[in-house]
């Protein structure tokens, strides 16, 4: 018997296209409702989330300002927690440093630092167990490097000078400082894992640098970032990120070559580095720990980037505030001449004797931001910050620079003054809300390292040279967000004192 049309004999493939997106519309829906207590953040659009919504710190202070210290964006289908100000950065970081220890997967990393069984390893990446190991075995193995004769203050006062000598050369003009200051900050750390320094014209090292710093920058363009949304799509499609992993890969070959150099030269009983330690820990018996060939290559990675991006770019915004700012120059090289003099290098014991010096350098750390957004935690099990759930596996970024430029720390937070750390008496003084290096368990592993490198270079290029920008190219203040907040290209004039 022959039966009337049905409802679905009616539908034409328009219908049936709408009803197929309305039924992934409400299982987008149902999949990403905020859960409950959920720190809140601005509406999200269906499958995409919030993925226009800039991860500047500039976007991520107005939505702190209007959802609070504690809030939420969705990325995809990703839900991320963002912590802003001094107040609740600290009860993240310090009073519940246990609650976010861990990392999440950053996709646009994971390629170049994951291990066997495409499980992250190395220090900055590695979580639990593996991590624990990396991380303690770096931190035991700078120290031992950086004691006795190869000091890390001696490997420096050594470095002062070939930059110095660097600088004088190109005292007849304007000149960009970046890769002399860069070459000469990745030499400290060069010097205790490879156990070699770099001329500056080596044209490897060289295109070391340059490659890292077209990462770095790279990795804080909207495009690479949206990589961390849709990875598997992405893979498949041109774009800069395609560069950054291209870049990635050729670093990790000319690691890959140090490694295999030192491989060939070993001998355990006499370790000259990071590596040659390194190799012998692999002898161990100990597969939890992850001391192997392929995590031997991210931990080089991981000290060399981190030890050489983050000082070198803070000394490349110190020479841009000294121009700025020629008053306070002036001022730095008084009481290095008072103190120091002319006829020694500084050290390291200075520092105590050198408190205006010492303030300049943390406001132009406090000032430069390099770190604005941190990197991303995520919650080991289900946390409570700010009076909202955090559960467990949640990405979590805190903003340090909403700490750095917390108006309820500090006096002028907008503007460059050393005062923020001297007292009524001249004297230096901590501040609490100073956390460039972020804090906890996962605060940078190169914290001592970066601060002695900071301290003796600035204070060997001040006692040196007076510097002033070149007429009609006062640099800019106005930095370029990358994965660090570095200053854009500048030249500058370097006079002989």
């Amino acid at each position: 018997m022959k039966t009337d049309n049905s409802l679905f004999d009616c539908m034409d493939f328009t219908s049936w296209l709408l009803v197929t997106l309305a039924a992934l519309l409400v299982t987008d829906v149902v999949r990403n409702w905020r859960p409950h207590n959920f720190p809140p953040g601005p509406w999200a659009l269906p499958f995409l989330g919030n993925i226009f919504t800039g991860l500047d710190f500039q976007s991520i202070n107005k939505l702190a300002e209007q959802y609070g210290p504690v809030f939420s964006l969705r990325k995809g289908s990703t839900r991320m927690v963002f912590v802003s100000g001094y107040k609740m950065v600290k009860e993240a970081l310090v009073n519940q440093m246990d609650s976010f220890v861990d990392r999440p997967v950053v996709p646009l990393f994971h390629k170049t630092f994951k291990g066997i069984d495409n499980v992250p390893t190395g220090i900055a990446m590695s979580n639990g167990y593996l991590w624990k190991q990396q991380r303690k075995f770096a931190n035991t193995h700078l120290r031992y490097f950086g004691e006795g004769q190869r000091s890390l203050e001696k490997y420096i006062q050594v470095e002062s000078e070939f930059l110095c000598e660097a600088f004088k050369e190109e005292q007849r003009g304007p000149f960009n400082p970046h890769y002399t200051i860069t070459t000469a900050v990745g030499n400290i750390i060069s010097s205790v894992v490879f156990g070699q320094r770099f001329e500056y014209s080596d044209p490897s090292f060289r295109t070391v640098l340059e490659l890292d710093n077209e990462a770095v920058l790279l990795a804080g363009s909207p495009l690479v970032q949206l990589y961390d949304v849709y990875p598997s799509l992405l893979d498949h499609l041109p774009g800069p990120h395609q560069t950054l992993h291209g870049n990635y890969r050729e670093i990790m070959a000319f690691l890959a070559k140090q490694v295999e150099k030192h491989r060939e030269e070993w001998n355990p009983e006499d370790p000259r580095d990071f590596i040659d330690v390194y190799l012998a820990e692999m002898e161990k018996e100990d597969p939890q720990a992850g001391f192997n060939i392929e995590s031997l290559l991210v931990c080089t990675l991981d000290l060399i980037e981190a030890g050489t991006e983050s000082s070198s770019t803070t000394l490349r915004w110190a020479l841009v505030y000294m121009m700025h700012h020629p008053e306070i120059q002036e001022k730095v090289q008084a009481e290095i001449d008072r103190v120091i003099g002319e006829s020694r290098q500084p050290a390291a014991a200075d520092r105590p004797n050198l408190p205006f010096t010492d303030a300049v350098i943390h406001e132009i750390q406090r000032m430069g931001n390099i770190v604005p957004l941190g990197f991303p935690k995520m919650a080991t099990k289900d946390a409570t910050l700010g009076g909202y759930l955090i559960p467990k596996g949640t990405s979590l970024t805190t903003a340090l620079g909403s700490v750095l430029f917390d108006k309820n720390e500090w006096a002028t937070p907008e503007n460059f003054n050393p005062e923020h750390f001297l007292d009524s008496e001249g004297k230096f003084r901590r501040r609490e809300a100073f956390l460039p290096f972020s804090a906890g368990k996962r605060a940078c592993v190169g914290e001592h390292l970066a601060r002695m490198e900071l301290f003796l270079f600035f204070t060997s290029l001040l006692q040196r040279f007076t510097f002033s920008p070149v007429p009609g190219e006062m640099p800019s203040l106005h930095g370029i967000l990358g994965f660090t907040y570095s200053p854009q290209e500048f030249r500058i004039l370097a006079e002989p004192r």
